[in-house]
């Protein structure tokens, strides 16, 4: 195919047939405000123990940063819109609510095969050129790059906003050295509208279009690697991976579907897990339970550690006995959460009683803190 616009027409329906709702390309110099924001948020620490958003800071801020020879960036998009109410399970204090983008098959493998293919396909076609393929896990800025090539545009919760698909959208791109048509950027329209910062249970957002991830519960239950702050604990309520609050809520949801893709649709066992279950998890039962996930990278211990959280925010006393098990688990992080779910469910007296005088100091501290 010699036109360039005809390339791009029949990639896009390549696109299309490989499962991708949406496509669109942009320059690799189209979003020069990307470097000053990230450099802000850095600055303030706004990505909190993400080290690697430090040491790829360089790269991530320019696509031609990451790669000089780029010319166009093909991004891509996929809809995931779940099948019920992502906040429906927040009402039920003895499950755990698991984020829509988790319950199904890891996403990241799946779109980055079908990315690969689309690739392989544009260099044959387009008779040269070299290609890059990358999703998520790579220093690349999709939303901006996606709201430049008319995906979307990126929200005041920072998300991608998608007047077809509303929230629910994955996105991959494809890096060429092939000059292929740029489309034309989406505008802003957010409006006046505030539901996703009112939303947020934690105030994640200083103000909008900006995230701290500190308060951000996703951040705090998929990233963060230590004990979640204890001022936050109680406002994670039952959400034990991930939190779809400030994308459930967004108006343009309105218009959005389901997702077409089987193994993006949400498992059975993962819709409304009981947090009883989840607690007794060892952590071959955890990769068992969560292989091809996106859930297993957090591993069972911080995953342990949220369902322990969730169980202190029940009020369901009944739970307290899978707390107090946990008192002599193998990881400090587990001991230290399960310490405080049961000074959250148990009188002070009989809690007071299950104190480990052998605890390590880390372990110790919340003991102090839950007594004082």
């Amino acid at each position: 195919m010699s036109e360039p616009g005809e390339l791009k027409a029949a990639l896009i329906a390549q696109a299309r047939a490989r499962g991708f709702d949406v496509a669109g390309i942009t320059r690799p110099e189209a979003v020069p405000e990307a470097k000053a924001r990230l450099e802000r948020f850095l600055a303030d620490g706004a990505h909190g123990d993400m080290a690697w958003m430090e040491t790829t800071a360089a790269r991530r801020a320019s696509p031609a940063a990451l790669w000089p020879d780029v010319r166009s960036v093909i991004m891509l998009g996929l809809n995931y819109g779940p099948d019920e109410d992502p906040l429906a399970i927040l009402s039920r204090k003895d499950r755990g609510a698991i984020s829509a983008y988790a319950k199904g098959d890891d996403y990241h493998e799946l779109i980055k095969t079908r990315l690969k293919e689309i690739a392989r396909w544009l260099i044959a076609n387009a008779g040269g050129g070299e290609v890059k393929v990358f999703v998520d896990t790579a220093a690349v800025m999709e939303k901006p790059l996606a709201a430049k090539a008319g995906l979307g545009w990126q929200g005041k919760h920072t998300n991608l906003v998608s007047r077809q698909y509303g929230s629910w959208l994955f996105l991959g791109s494809i890096f060429t050295t092939l000059d292929l048509p740029a489309d034309t950027a989406e505008p802003d329209n957010c409006g006046t509208c505030r539901a996703c910062l009112d939303v947020c249970p934690t105030a994640a957002f200083p103000q909008p279009y900006r995230l701290d991830a500190r308060r951000c519960i996703s951040y705090l239950t998929i990233e963060h690697k230590g004990p979640i702050p204890r001022e936050l604990r109680p406002l994670l309520g039952n959400r034990i991976y991930g939190c779809d609050d400030c994308l459930a809520v967004c108006p343009w949801n309105k218009f959005a579907v389901q997702g077409r893709e089987a193994k993006l649709a949400a498992r059975e066992a993962l819709r409304a897990p009981k947090l009883a279950e989840l607690a007794r998890l060892t952590d071959a039962q955890f990769r068992a339970a969560f292989a091809k996930t996106s859930i297993k990278r957090t591993g069972r211990d911080r995953f342990v550690r949220n369902a322990l959280i969730a169980i202190g925010n029940s009020g369901d006393v009944s739970l307290a006995a899978e707390a107090a098990r946990l008192l002599d688990d193998a990881s400090p992080l587990v001991r230290g959460a399960a310490v405080w779910a049961l000074g959250k469910l148990l009188p002070r007296e009989e809690f007071a009683a299950l104190q480990k005088p052998d605890a390590d100091s880390s372990v110790r501290d919340e003991w102090a803190a839950a007594l004082s």
